[in-house]
């Protein structure tokens, strides 16, 4: 059903969102400054600051190339969503350009249940990072417990409004990109002093040729595309953004542009000045290249960088999951009590509770670069649902005006998309393990939702 614009709305203007039945409007709060620094401080953060010296041990010296590579698949899929987010401004994101363009409920709950996981598998990769090599440089704690409290802290911080929450993101923004900064900088002025080995930029350790190091690469990049999730999670925010057909697609590109450039500048640096095989033994690898570059910098303030860093992230992705988790809701896809709010701070409590409860579960269960690769390997699918979506709601017009990818980035979108969430990309198996028994989760409580709707719909002809 076509939803009328309100008496003065502006031709080319996108309808309202309904809060339809239940579901209370969400405040638009977020203008384009705002927005970009939300994208790029949701791309930015663990996966560069925590998991760079893993894709470092899968692929060697030439760490840069799987962050090229990355880049590349990152905004091909980027166009997809600026398009879709441009087209149907609302909360719900991928699961909702999926139930558009193929009517199919299971596979809408799927693809929203896939990309809730995702966040929340982010979510508790920064948590272990948090309590990993960075914090040892301050207090040594057990890793698990300072990851379940990080945790429950910030589900506190996100029941306190989007307002709030957004900006303290911008102030982690700035501190987790000035921390990138800085490497880059060490980096050029010792590779200018002499120091580092470039020789190393071209070393491939992918443990054999042909299809071994066709594996070895594509397996980096894989793990290396989780420092690229994010730029997907913001169109959750469509509801609580001014103009959104306006401002997303500016906010997607350059956020993913910025950020794609940092991650290789930071790739290149971290070669030529560390060992692959030192970097690959740190869950705090960039502080070995600044130790390595310079000396003399305190290693305690670039750690207390890098927690903000992965605290961001965190942050992001908790308040992203309950935000799709609202949206869900009012799309009757997951239990409308999911929709509710606090009346006064207008925060999605019921989805908040939920997603904080799964992400302790997972934090308290694996470790950093499998939830990182668990993270990707789940959101590599969703782009390749996407990709083909954008192309089948083609023939779905809209009176409003909206950016309209060339066809063929959605075609190599999910080309690309598909070939990373493949066996090639040579997962270790705990990652398939991982994410089946999340969608078992998920088909589970679709099962209980469909039930209680059916229960809802006898009661009514009663």
């Amino acid at each position: 059903m076509r939803i009328p614009r309100p008496s003065g709305a502006p031709p080319g203007a996108p309808p309202p969102v309904p809060a339809d039945g239940g579901g209370s409007p969400l405040k638009r709060v977020i203008g384009p400054k705002l927005l970009l620094l939300f994208v790029v401080g949701d791309i930015l953060g663990t996966g560069i600051y925590a998991t760079t010296g893993k894709v470092a041990g899968k692929i060697g010296g030439a760490l840069w190339l799987p962050f090229v590579i990355g880049f590349l698949v990152a905004i091909l899929s980027a166009a997809s969503y600026a398009e879709l987010v441009g087209k149907y401004p609302r909360a719900a994101g991928a699961a909702l350009y999926t139930h558009k363009a193929f009517k199919v409920p299971f596979l809408t709950f799927i693809i929203a249940f896939m990309v809730m996981c995702s966040g929340l598998a982010s979510a508790s990769a920064a948590a272990r990072a948090f309590g990993g090599d960075y914090m040892a440089e301050f207090v040594d704690l057990p890793p698990t417990l300072v990851a379940v409290v990080f945790v429950l802290a910030l589900a506190v911080l996100n029941l306190r409004g989007v307002s709030e929450s957004v900006r303290t993101n911008v102030v982690l923004t700035l501190v987790e990109l000035s921390g990138l900064l800085l490497v880059i900088g060490i980096g050029v002025f010792a590779v200018l002093a002499g120091d580092g080995q470039p020789s190393r930029l071209g070393e491939f350790d992918t443990g054999g040729s042909g299809y071994a190091a066709l594996t070895g690469v594509l397996g980096a990049t894989a793990l290396g595309f989780f420092a690229f999730l994010g730029f997907e999670d913001s169109v959750n925010m469509a509801e609580e953004t001014r103009d959104p057909a306006r401002t997303f697609p500016r906010a997607i590109f350059l956020g993913v542009a910025v950020t794609g450039t940092v991650y290789v500048l930071v790739a290149l640096v971290s070669s030529l000045l560390v060992d692959h095989r030192t970097l690959q033994g740190s869950s705090g690898p960039l502080l070995e290249v600044v130790r390595v570059g310079w000396a003399g910098f305190p290693p305690r303030l670039f750690a207390l960088i890098a927690l903000f860093a992965v605290t961001n992230s965190a942050l992001i992705n908790l308040m992203m999951a309950s935000r799709l988790c609202y949206g869900m809701a009012n799309e009757r896809i997951l239990p409308r009590a999911m929709a509710r709010v606090l009346p006064r701070r207008r925060t999605p409590v019921v989805g908040i509770v939920f997603t904080t409860v799964l992400t302790v579960a997972l934090a308290s269960t694996g470790e950093i670069a499998g939830l990182g690769d668990t993270a990707a390997f789940l959101l590599l699918c969703v782009f390749a649902l996407v990709n083909v979506a954008v192309l089948v709601l083609r023939k779905d017009r809209v009176t409003h005006h909206h950016f309209r990818a060339p066809t063929a980035l959605p075609v190599l979108g999910a080309v690309t998309a598909l070939t990373l969430a493949s066996p090639l990309a040579d997962r270790p198996a705990d990652v398939y393990v991982r994410a089946g028994v999340l969608l078992v989760i998920g088909v589970a409580l679709w099962a209980l939702n469909r039930i209680a709707l059916g229960g809802a719909r006898r009661s009514g002809r009663a």
